[in-house]
């Protein structure tokens, strides 16, 4: 019996998962480890991890599922996928963070990007990147930390320390300093990958402020690209297999042809949509991006990110303690006959697509003396749907195909009541996986194709699916959307006048 280990790193926990790869090239979870991730808010809009804290996490999650899947020798090869753009500097020499990483959610260089938009440079970098200017992506966050610790910049110019994504650092720790990678599927959210030849790009490293020298190799999501460290579990093993968590969980999905999608909602939200052999140019705000490059073929595709989807729900239980646990949502929400018209934009850390507004805040609209918890808890919820429904539109004036079914992954699919109202709000089913852990199982099936295991990213799946229909009528749905399109009006014109 051959396992593979699929390391989960995400925005909130450091996952690992076993899974069994049967003679049929089908994989089945055998044993899991979690660990919660301290988050850092050091100033309003900023979002840090510490990188060592995820270090220590992954390893030891690693260890505990292997000894809880019978040990390392049963394992062929790790497969890795991790929450994207999230930057890293460390030292080479030491291999320790010399800053804590910038999460993809931190919009300090707002500033920088709003300036280079200003300077006309948007459609260089978007023709080439598939990506608009916004501090989301990676290139401004190894900027910022070049120049925020002393004499980094300097160091890195001479490959004394290092630049990357998360993939990139944990790479470099289970190979002892061994390999300094990144998968082009992360690469590709960085802002200096040429979308088309998958390489770092000269001019756009320049604009950036980022010295290629610090920069890992860009490799393909199934290949090896390097071997563990004997040390860290018994004996050396392949890593076979990377890709950003996005992308994993469009391998998961199985959504491997033209017209496929899939959207996970996870501390955010993430449409990807497979648009085939040759990239996309948006022009409705979408991201160009690339879903995959293994075994000989590369998919791109468009993605719409929405920045708050289960950190909404987070918020509501640590911020104004509306809830005490996730789940309590669901039946809060269940106990209204409708809305009562409150309309929550979950703006926290700025909108994203289509709007790509990074100084939005958190707005409410709608509130009156009838308004209690449950309808903020409410507000939150149908807020998932709102946004996607507004990815989908994007979607569709871009020309993709229609979609026939929306496949959706992660924690907040858990919940029926937004499963529900996420099919009416979009009119569409929404198709929910037996098994849910898609960014895992993703990264495993890339480790199985780069360890030659398997002939293919085809799926196999042996389960059937939750499915939710729309039930909503077409009047009820537009008076809904519209109500949701004004709150987020108010939310960007708040954001205009307090700018």
């Amino acid at each position: 019996m051959t396992l593979l280990l699929a390391i989960d790193q995400g925005t909130t926990s450091s996952r690992a998962i076993a899974f069994e790869l049967d003679e049929a090239g089908a994989l089945h979870p055998v044993a899991v480890s979690q660990i919660e991730l301290a988050q850092h808010f050091p100033a309003s809009g900023w979002v840090e991890h510490d990188a060592a804290e995820i270090w220590t996490a992954t390893l030891q999650t690693c260890r505990e599922v292997v000894r809880k899947a019978g040990g390392v020798g049963r394992f062929a090869a790790i497969g890795i996928t991790n929450q994207r753009e999230t930057s890293v500097l460390w030292d080479a020499a030491t291999g320790e963070p010399l800053h804590r990483a910038i999460v993809w959610q931190d919009r300090r260089t707002a500033d920088v990007t709003a300036r280079l938009a200003a300077e006309g440079h948007e459609a260089m970098v978007q023709t080439a990147t598939g990506l608009i200017l916004d501090p989301y992506f990676s290139a401004t966050k190894f900027a910022w930390l070049l120049d925020a610790v002393p004499g980094a910049r300097e160091r890195a110019e001479r490959g004394e320390v290092k630049l990357g994504t998360i993939e990139s650092w944990l790479i470099w720790k289970l190979t002892g300093g061994q390999s300094h990678v990144t998968d082009a599927t992360n690469a590709s959210r960085t802002s200096l990958m040429d979308l088309k030849t998958m390489q770092w790009r000269d001019d756009l490293c320049a604009l950036f402020n980022v010295p290629s020298a610090a920069l890992p190799k860009i490799v393909g999501c199934a290949e090896v690209s390097g071997h563990s460290d004997p040390a860290l579990f018994g004996r050396a093993l392949p890593i076979a297999g990377s890709a950003g968590d996005q992308q994993a969980a469009l391998v998961g999905h199985g959504a491997l042809n033209p017209g496929d999608a899939k959207i996970t909602y996870g501390t955010g939200a993430f449409l990807v949509a497979n648009v085939g052999a040759e990239p996309v140019a948006s022009t409705s705000r979408l991201l160009g991006t690339l879903g995959y490059s293994a075994g000989g073929q590369t998919a791109y595709a468009l993605e719409g990110s929405i920045f708050s989807a289960g950190s909404a729900i987070q918020w509501l239980r640590d911020g104004p303690k509306l809830i005490s646990e996730s789940r309590q949502s669901e039946a809060m929400a269940q106990s209204l006959p409708d809305n009562g018209g409150v309309y929550l934009v979950p703006a926290f850390t700025g909108l994203g697509a289509p709007w790509w507004n990074p100084d939005a805040r958190g707005t409410i609209t709608g509130l009156t003396r009838d308004s209690g918890p449950a309808h903020f808890v409410r507000a939150a919820l149908e807020s998932l749907a709102y946004q996607t429904r507004d990815l989908l539109d994007a979607l569709a004036a871009d020309g993709a195909p229609p979609l026939q079914t929306l496949k959706v992954d992660g924690g907040v699919t858990a919940n029926a009541f937004a499963m529900q109202f996420v099919a009416d709000i979009c009119g569409l089913p929404v198709e929910r996986p037996a098994f849910q852990e898609m960014t895992a199982l993703g990264a495993a099936r890339l480790a199985a194709l780069g360890a030659g295991l398997i002939p293919d990213l085809s799926p196999h799946v042996t389960e059937s699916p939750a499915v939710w229909t729309p039930r909503m009528d077409q009047s009820q749905r537009e008076s809904l959307l519209g109500g949701w399109r004004g709150a987020v009006r108010a939310a960007i014109i708040a954001a205009q006048q307090s700018g």
